[in-house]
Formats: C-alpha cells, sequence, structure tokens
C-alpha cells in the first residue's frame, strides 16, 4: 500500500492543454494530413525499428563459448594472454644496481607503494568520500531538462478519423526537498562515520603489510644467516674428516671411523643445500610482500649479530592501554558501530512528514497544420508527504537497523577484547624472546668450546670419532637455535608494536601513550 500524500498545489498556466481555435469558438476546420506524408511517417518508422532491432541481435552475439563434451574430458580452451597490471611496480633504480642491498626502511617504503591491499583500502577510502558526497546531495535541489516528441491520434483535436497531430517541446523541471525532519542529516553522518571506518581501516591495512614485510625481511635474514652457518658446520665436518683420514693413513683408526666422518660431512652438505634452497624461496616471498615480482633481482643486509636486549617495551598494563587508544582495526569497528546508530536515525526518518517543492515549465510545438506553432506552460506546487501505512516496512526497518547497530556494537567490543588478549600474548612472547637470546648464547659458547675440545682430543689419540661427531652436531644445533633465537626476538618486537597499534622502527622503543586508561 502506498503512501497517501497531502498535496497543496498552486498552478498558473499561460494556455490550455488543448490549443484555442485561431477562430474562436466556431468548429474546428478539417486539416487532413496529407497521404504522402503519412506513408512516408510510416516508411520512417518501420525503418528505424528495423535498425533497432539488428543492433539489438547483433550485440546479443559475440564468439562461441566451448561446453565439456564429457565428464572425464577437460574444455579445449584457447589460451589467453596475461593480463597487464592496473600499475607498475615501483623500484627505485639505485636499488638495482649490483651490488646494492635493500634496508628495512626501505623495503617497508617499496611495500606501502606497491603492495595491492594498500592500494584497496586506499580506494575504499576514497569511494566511501564519494559515498559521503553523494548523500549530501539532497540537500541541493535538482534539476531535470527534458525533450518529448508526440504523434496522437485525438479525435477532441482533429475530429477527422485516421488523422495525426505532432507535438514536440523542451521541458524544465526544478525539485527540491525543504523538510524532511533529520533524514538528510543522518543519511550524511551515516556516510562521514562509514569514511572515518574506511581510514582506520586504511591505517590498519598499512599497519598489517608493515608487520609481514618486516617478518618476511627478518625471515630472510634468518634463512641467509642458516645458510651460513650450513657452510660453517660444512667445514668443520671437512676438517673432522680430514683427521679421521689422517689417523686412519698413518694406521691409529679404523675406516669405520673415516666413513661415519664421511656420513656426517654428507649430512652436512644435504643441511647446506636445504637452507641455500630456503633462502631463495624467501627471498621470493619477501618480493611478492614488496608487491614486486618474485624473479625481482635485489639483495639485503645480514641479521644483526648485536640484539638490543635493553629494548624496553614498558609495562603490559600501558601497552594494553595504548592499543586500546590506537589500535586502528579497534577504531575502525567503534566507528562502525556508531554508523549503525546513525543509520537507525535514517531509517526512523523514512517514516517522517516531508515539505518539497517542485516546478516545470515547458514549451510545446505544434504540427504547423493545427493552426498555432507552439504554447508555452508552467506549474509549481508544494507537497507534504505523509506516510500513513506501508504494510510495516518501516516498523520491521526500524528493527533490523537496531538489531544491526546491537551486532556492530557487539564486534566492537568482541574486538576490544581481542586486542587485550594479542598485546598480553606478543608482550610476554617479547619477553621469552629476550630470554631466548641470552640463553642461546650461553649455549652457543659452551657448544663451540666442546667442539674444540672434543676435536683436538681426536687429533691428539684421545678421545674417538663419535665425541667428535656429537659435539660438532651440538654446535650446529646451537647455531642455528641461536639465530633463531635472534630473528625471533625482531619478530616479537614487531608483533609486539603492531598489536599496540605503533609500529615504530625495530631498533627504537615502542611509544606508550600517557592517560590512555581513560578510553
Amino acid at each position: 500500500m502506498k503512501n497517501l500524500p497531502f498535496t497543496l498545489t498552486v498552478d498558473a498556466v499561460s494556455g490550455r492543454g488543448r490549443a484555442p481555435h485561431p477562430h474562436g469558438d466556431r468548429p474546428m476546420p478539417d486539416f487532413p494530413t496529407p497521404p504522402f506524408r503519412r506513408a512516408a511517417a510510416r516508411a520512417a518508422t518501420a525503418v528505424c525499428i528495423a535498425v533497432l532491432a539488428v543492433a539489438g541481435a547483433a550485440s546479443a552475439g559475440g564468439p562461441p563459448a566451448p561446453v565439456p563434451e564429457s565428464p572425464a574430458r577437460e574444455v579445449p580452451l584457447p589460451a589467453q594472454p596475461p593480463a597487464a597490471p592496473a600499475t607498475q611496480p615501483v623500484i627505485p633504480e639505485d636499488l638495482l644496481r649490483p651490488g646494492a642491498t635493500i634496508t628495512m626502511a626501505q623495503v617497508v617504503e617499496i611495500a606501502l607503494e606497491n603492495n595491492p591491499l594498500t592500494r584497496t583500502s586506499f580506494l575504499q577510502a576514497h569511494s566511501a568520500a564519494a559515498l559521503l558526497g553523494s548523500k549530501k546531495a539532497p540537500y541541493y535541489p535538482t534539476l531535470n531538462a527534458t525533450v518529448n516528441f508526440t504523434r496522437s491520434n485525438n479525435s477532441l483535436q482533429d475530429p477527422v478519423a485516421g488523422a495525426t497531430i505532432d507535438t514536440y517541446g523542451p521541458a524544465l523541471t526544478v525539485s527540491y526537498l525543504l523538510l524532511d525532519l533529520g533524514g538528510r542529516a543522518a543519511n550524511v553522518e551515516d556516510g562521514r562515520l562509514g569514511l572515518i571506518a574506511a581510514d582506520w581501516t586504511h591505517n590498519a591495512t598499512v599497519q598489517n603489510v608493515i608487520l609481514g614485510v618486516e617478518t618476511a625481511y627478518v625471515e630472510y635474514l634468518n634463512a641467509k644467516a642458516q645458510l651460513e652457518a650450513a657452510t660453517v658446520n660444512v667445514r668443520q665436518a671437512q676438517a673432522a674428516l680430514d683427521a679421521a683420514t689422517a689417523r686412519h693413513d698413518a694406521g691409529l683408526a679404523t675406516i669405520a671411523e673415516v666413513l661415519q666422518a664421511k656420513t656426517a660431512l654428507s649430512q652436512a652438505v644435504l643441511a647446506q643445500q636445504s637452507a641455500d634452497g630456503a633462502v631463495l624461496a624467501l627471498r621470493g616471498a619477501l618480493a611478492t610482500a614488496m608487491g614486486l615480482p618474485a624473479n625481482t633481482p635485489y639483495d639485503v643486509g645480514r641479521l644483526p649479530s648485536d640484539v638490543p636486549l635493553d629494548h624496553a617495551a614498558g609495562a603490559v598494563e600501558d601497552l594494553i592501554a595504548t592499543a586500546r587508544l590506537r589500535r586502528p582495526d579497534l577504531e575502525a569497528s567503534r566507528a562502525l558501530a556508531a554508523k549503525a546508530t546513525a543509520h537507525i536515525r535514517s531509517v526512523r526518518s523514512d517514516g517522517l512528514p516531508t515539505l518539497s517543492f517542485s516546478a516545470t515549465g515547458y514549451r510545446t510545438y505544434f504540427d504547423p497544420s493545427f493552426g498555432k506553432s507552439y504554447g508555452n506552460y508552467w506549474s509549481a506546487s508544494a507537497l507534504v508527504t505523509i506516510p500513513l501505512f506501508t504494510g510495516f516496512a518501516n516498523t520491521y526497518n526500524i528493527r533490523q537497523a537496531v538489531a544491526d547497530a546491537g551486532v556492530a556494537q557487539a564486534q566492537a567490543d568482541a574486538l576490544d577484547q581481542q586486542v587485550t588478549l594479542e598485546v598480553w600474548q606478543s608482550y610476554y612472547s617479547f619477553k621469552t624472546a629476550t630470554q631466548l637470546v641470552k640463553t642461546s648464547r650461553d649455549l652457543l659458547a659452551s657448544a663451540e668450546e666442546s667442539e674444540r675440545v672434543a676435536l683436538g682430543r681426536y687429533k691428539e689419540g684421545v678421545g674417538t670419532i663419535i665425541d667428535v661427531l656429537t659435539a660438532q652436531g651440538a654446535l650446529a644445533g646451537a647455531r642455528a637455535e641461536e639465530i633463531v633465537a635472534r630473528s625471533s626476538w625482531y619478530i616479537a618486537l614487531a608483533q609486539l608494536a603492531h598489536d599496540t597499534g605503533t609500529i615504530p622502527p625495530l631498533d627504537q622503543p615502542i611509544e606508550i601513550t600517557k592517560k590512555a586508561g581513560d578510553r
């Protein structure tokens, strides 16, 4: 059931709907349309219809598409050329020089310029800004221009049977919503909060990309360090084999000792080859994280040997308060909750009265045989619309909007709890990573001393090859664990900074937002 509007209309027309006869009230003379004109009009109309029909049929065509011939066979489709990317990746020229290395800051900058995720969130924010502009449109009047052509058989104007009358002319209409009791304001507020949410979402995307790039960067450095450690392990295994061979040639060792040393060397070489493959794989992963092709030529530095373990992270309560104030994804969820609340006001305004104004001016041209060339007309109206009954649609729309607002608020509350948990976990992961660096360094120092003593004792004929191989295996494991501990420390720091919404450089302390507990 449609709305029943109450209309207050003021019309002023400069002429009547039917043009006055030039001879006063006398009957209209017969102005029959010549037969050749009617035949020409019918022919022109038929040609237009035929052209439109042919054009429509042509637009519905296209190259045929194959269909499967059997459930067990593939469809023979022609190979399609790869689509060109919308934007080409930006790579600074100085970074492509042979021997040039990329720092973490440069990696992050390149990623933010090229990553499709940041480009997506950027365009989504611009889309939200355009939607906000669209929601402001009802504050302005609308202006429409039309041109019409009409051919009719109107016996009131032309009593001759079969006679036709042609009328045509332009028209201009102005409409303006004068009063809507808050509907436009609620829609604009809805769009404004949507733009704010899109802005926060873009910030969250930027921070997620930074975290991903930093993690990939450190993992690549870790892989390079593991490859260097594997190369050292191969050299030490070769030294053990040389010692076993020398003792065997001197008649002081059995062939079994030489074979055991060869086995250990083969295992070390196998680990080295695996580490080399991991380096290449992670190199491609880092390039992809930067938004570049995986085969882009570049290189990075080395994993720092000195870790700033005195890096202060602050108290966990301060970090949680900072995260609740600065996490962009949490702010985006709060903006969406406020947006849903504004949408309630917008829906409620649909059931309120509105006052609008409309004015139209037009000129109608007549067939010259009609006796008058044209007439000017205009009208103006004020329209009050009062929705009386809409089949309960507005009631249910309000209920839906209220429920959606509750869902949005619940999601914001859930994310607030999730943020607290993430900061708590990442804080203690960082603390654990700091302790692991210290412990792994002690382990590496003792393993190096043990391997040195075992190899020396074996060369002197006191120890056995088993002692040497055992010590070298422990040393290889200690090297790998110490490297992992260092790289894990940097990743834990990056994760903690991300979870608090700060993202500082990995060599700078995390900034604590003061008085954040007030939120």
